[in-house]
């Protein structure tokens, strides 16, 4: 076996790992997201690992994956799919840092995106109407961390999971919306004694506050700037 072989081989190894170690994290642990539940039943989670949490170079990786990921995408059937971005070789973030880096890996995507922001969203992160687009698509980003204050987004990994705002427009055209919404905080509740302090419907305040999964104030300001600095 030459050296790119292995390589790719090992790099293919390090997947299946970090998949089965989420998959562990969401069925086995009964994770409180029963869309993620179904996600990670029917096999319908794509995993990616990267190295060198918030750069340019892997923001370049993330993006091109995530365009390969939106060309498979089936918009026409009824089943939800989602990409997860997985850093595997670092663990020790305190929220804020994690938070720090998010929005920095975010702001590289950014920058190296070649597509116009999706119309249907704002892209000022101040606004009711936010939400991140990458490759001309809206997505609902939710970071997840070994040092998370919230349990459900306690993941064996850093992680970003881009889920499609697509996905929850198609919830509510199938009457789904609210009741999928209340059982998952129900089921926080269940598993943490509280439901997240940040999370609150589209429309209501800017989803920014919700990414990092770090509780923050009112006076907390998006560090995300939208334009391209080349």
């Amino acid at each position: 076996m030459n050296a790119v072989a292995h390589k790719n081989l090992k790099k293919k190894n390090s997947v299946k790992t970090t998949y089965k170690d989420f998959r562990n994290f969401i069925i086995d642990e009964d994770h409180p997201c029963i869309m993620a539940q179904t996600v990670f039943s029917m096999d319908k989670a794509e995993i990616h690992n990267y190295e060198n949490f918030g750069s340019l170079k892997t923001a370049k990786e993330i993006l091109k994956d995530l365009k390969q990921y939106l060309e498979n995408y089936d918009f026409t059937s009824n089943e939800f799919y989602t990409f997860i971005a997985v850093f595997p070789e670092q663990k020790n973030f305190s929220e804020a840092k994690f938070e720090e880096l998010l929005w920095k890996q975010l702001q590289c995507i950014h920058q190296e995106d070649d597509k116009d922001w999706d119309p249907e969203v704002s892209k000022d992160p101040e606004s009711k109407n936010f939400s991140f687009s990458i490759a001309g698509k809206s997505f609902y980003i939710v970071g997840l961390h070994p040092n998370s204050s919230r349990k459900a987004r306690q993941s064996p990994y850093p992680a970003i999971t881009f889920n499609l705002h697509w996905q929850f427009e198609k919830l509510r055209e199938m009457g789904a919306y609210q009741n999928v919404r209340d059982k998952i905080r129900e089921r926080d509740i269940d598993l943490q004694g509280s439901t997240n302090p940040m999370l609150e419907d589209f429309g209501e305040s800017s989803e920014a506050r919700q990414y990092s999964g770090r509780k923050v104030g009112e006076e907390w300001k998006c560090p995300f700037l939208h334009g391209k600095n080349k």
